[in-house]
């Protein structure tokens, strides 16, 4: 009769999957938290470990990329720019769909996936978000 109700009764006793980050209630002043984090009064969680296929932040190797723009031709987001005067690339984080099909496709393994997820910036182009 009703699908989902099982579902929601084992959901209701399941242990959570996510993490409480950093601590276990949300502050009210951050600067009073962490005067209390030093003061040893709050603990903050541990970050949950990254799997070891996660895929962050690209690191790019830019004295072993050789040029061949194999990774702008697979780029589906077209986070990738050529700089033909260096003849090196430029990624744009922030368009980047974290795909990492310019990672498989490279010939000299210059490009790779970080464990960086902590991404967010209120500036598209700030230097956090540009890989070159």
């Amino acid at each position: 009769m009703f699908p989902m109700f099982g579902q929601l009764i084992k959901q209701l006793f399941r242990k959570p999957f996510t993490n409480k980050f950093p601590v276990k209630y949300a502050p009210n002043n951050v600067t009073e938290l962490l005067k209390k984090v030093e003061s040893g009064e709050v603990k903050i969680n541990p970050p949950v470990e990254m799997p070891e296929w996660f895929r962050g932040k690209i690191i790019y190797e830019k004295e072993k990329c050789i040029g061949c723009k194999m990774c702008i031709t697979v780029c589906p987001a077209k986070a990738i720019d050529f700089k033909e005067e260096e003849k090196k690339i430029k990624i744009y984080v922030s368009r980047c769909i974290f795909c990492s099909q310019c990672n498989d496709v490279c010939p000299v393994n210059c490009l790779h996936m970080s464990n960086e997820f902590l991404l967010a910036d209120t500036d598209r182009l700030s230097d956090n978000l540009i890989v070159e």
